[in-house]
C-alpha cells in the first residue's frame, strides 16, 4: 500500500528519516537544487537581457525621441516582488517547500511559453507585451524565492550551508554569464524582435528540464500546517517584525542586502548604457561586459564559501564592500575617448573585479538571513528579505530613470551612474561593521 501522504507533504514513513542530513557532496537534494535554480537564472537572465537590450535604444513616439527604457524595464520586473512577496512567505510555511518549488516550476513553462506569444507578436503589441510577461516572471520568482532559499537550511547541515550558498550562487552567476552573454549573440543573429521567438521556444524546454530537476529535491514537512492568514502577511507578519526589532544584526544584515541589490540593479543597467550608448558598442559586446562581471561574482561566491569556514565571516564582507566601491570610482572616471577613462578594455578586468568584491558582500550575508531566524520563520524571513531587496531593485529602476534624464539634462556621460552608485555605498563602507560569528 503507498504511503499516505500528510498535510506536510511528505509521507508519514519519511518522518524519521527527514533530520538524517548527508554530507553536502552526496546531497542529491541539494544538487537538485542547484540546477532547477541553475535553469531557471538562464532562462530569466536570457528573456531578461534580450528585453533590456531591446530596451535600451527603443524608440518612442512623441518629443522624446530616443529613450533608454531599462528602468521601466526594472520597475516592471521588480513590482511584484512588492505585491507578493509577503504571500510567498506565508505560502511556503504553510505548506511544503518542495512543493511550492515544484508549482513554481510548472508556472515558470507557462510563463515562457507567453513569452514566447510575445515575441511573435511583437510587431503588434512592442514592448508593452514583453513588459507584460516581464511582470510574470517577476510574480513566479517571488513565489519561487522565499521555498527556494528557506529550504537549504531544511535538508542540510549547518556546516554547510556557507559552501551550499557559495556553490547555489557560484552556478547563479555562472547562468547569468551564459544567459546573458547568449542572449546578446542571439540578439545579433535575430536583428528582428519578431524572430526572437525561436530562442522563447528554447527557454520553455529549459523550464520544462528546470521542472523535472525540482522532483530530486528531498520531501520536506511545512514548517507551520496550521499557519493562519492574516492581512499583515501580504506585508510584512508581526512575528517578522518583532524579530527584526528585537535581533539588530538581523536587521543590520537584511539592510545591507538592500543596498547590494541596489547597487546591483544599477550597476546592470549603467554597463548596459555604457556600452550601448557611451561606448558605441553592439549587443554582443555589451553582455560580454555584463557577463565579465558576473564572472566574477561566481569566484567571489567560491571564495567567500572557503573563506567563511562554516562561520558568518564579517572581514569577508568588509573586504568586498570596499572592494565595490573602488570598482564604482574607477569605472566613473571621465576621459579617453568616449568619455570614459577605463574604456573597453580596461572596463572589462574592473568589472571582473566588481563581480569578485560582490559575490565576497553577498554571501556571508546571505548565510546570516537563513540561519539566524528560528525554523518556524525562515520561511517568511526570507520572503521579507526577497520584499525588502526587491523594494531595492524597483528604487534602482526609479534612481535610473531620474539620475539618467538628469544627466542626460546637464550632457554628462552615462558612466556619471557608477559614481552616484558609488556613493550609495559610502553609508554602508562606514558604518556597517558586522561582528564575526558561528551559525
Amino acid at each position: 500500500m503507498p504511503d499516505r501522504l500528510t498535510s506536510t507533504g511528505m509521507s508519514e514513513d519519511h518522518s524519521e528519516a527527514r533530520d538524517l542530513k548527508p554530507p553536502l557532496l552526496r546531497n542529491h537534494s541539494f544538487w537538485g537544487m542547484t540546477c532547477t535554480q541553475f535553469l531557471g537564472a538562464f532562462n530569466d537572465n536570457l528573456f531578461k537581457q534580450l528585453l533590456l537590450l531591446l530596451a535600451v535604444v527603443a524608440v518612442v513616439a512623441g518629443e522624446n525621441g530616443e529613450q533608454d527604457l531599462q528602468g521601466r524595464a526594472m520597475i516592471v520586473f521588480a513590482a511584484p516582488f512588492l505585491l507578493f512577496s509577503g504571500l510567498a512567505g506565508y505560502l511556503s510555511d504553510l505548506f511544503s517547500k518542495r512543493q511550492v518549488i515544484v508549482l513554481s516550476k510548472v508556472a515558470e513553462i507557462v510563463v515562457m511559453s507567453l513569452g514566447l506569444l510575445a515575441f511573435l507578436w511583437y510587431a503588434r503589441f512592442g514592448l508593452h507585451g514583453m513588459f507584460v510577461v516581464l511582470f510574470l516572471m517577476g510574480a513566479q520568482s517571488a513565489f519561487f524565492g522565499p521555498s527556494k532559499y528557506g529550504i537549504l537550511p531544511e535538508t542540510l547541515r549547518p556546516i554547510d550551508l556557507p559552501h551550499a550558498n557559495g556553490i547555489m550562487l557560484m552556478t547563479t552567476f555562472l547562468a547569468i554569464i551564459l544567459g546573458t552573454a547568449i542572449a546578446g549573440v542571439l540578439k545579433v543573429a535575430f536583428s528582428d524582435a519578431d524572430q526572437l521567438w525561436i530562442v522563447s521556444a528554447i527557454c520553455v524546454l529549459i523550464a520544462a528540464l528546470g521542472t523535472g530537476t525540482s522532483l530530486l529535491i528531498r520531501k520536506v514537512p511545512a514548517a507551520e500546517p496550521g499557519l493562519k492568514f492574516q492581512p499583515s502577511s501580504l506585508t510584512l507578519p508581526p512575528e517578522t517584525r518583532r524579530l527584526l526589532t528585537t535581533d539588530k544584526p538581523l536587521l543590520a544584515a537584511l539592510l545591507a542586502s538592500c543596498v547590494f541589490w541596489l547597487v546591483g540593479g544599477l550597476v546592470q543597467m549603467s554597463v548596459n548604457a555604457l556600452g550601448v550608448l557611451q561606448l558605441k558598442l553592439d549587443a554582443k559586446a555589451t553582455s560580454l561586459m555584463v557577463s565579465s562581471m558576473a564572472i566574477g561574482i561566481a569566484i567571489g561566491c567560491i571564495l567567500a564559501g572557503i573563506l567563511s569556514r562554516g562561520r558568518f565571516a564579517s572581514g569577508v564582507v568588509r573586504t568586498g564592500i570596499w572592494g565595490i566601491f573602488a570598482c564604482l570610482v574607477l569605472l566613473s572616471l571621465p576621459g579617453g575617448v568616449h568619455g570614459q577613462w577605463l574604456g573597453f578594455r580596461g572596463s572589462i578586468p574592473t568589472l571582473l573585479l566588481l563581480g569578485m568584491f560582490a559575490g565576497m558582500f553577498a554571501v556571508p550575508l546571505q548565510v546570516f538571513l537563513q540561519s539566524r531566524p528560528p525554523e518556524s520563520q525562515k520561511g517568511r524571513m526570507i520572503a521579507t528579505m526577497n520584499l525588502a531587496n526587491w523594494i531595492a531593485i524597483l528604487s534602482s529602476g526609479v534612481i535610473y530613470w531620474g539620475a539618467g534624464h538628469f544627466l542626460e539634462r546637464i550632457a554628462w556621460q552615462p558612466n556619471a551612474m557608477f559614481a552616484l552608485t558609488a556613493g550609495i555605498m559610502v553609508p554602508v563602507a562606514l558604518w556597517y561593521r558586522p561582528v564575526a560569528q558561528g551559525l
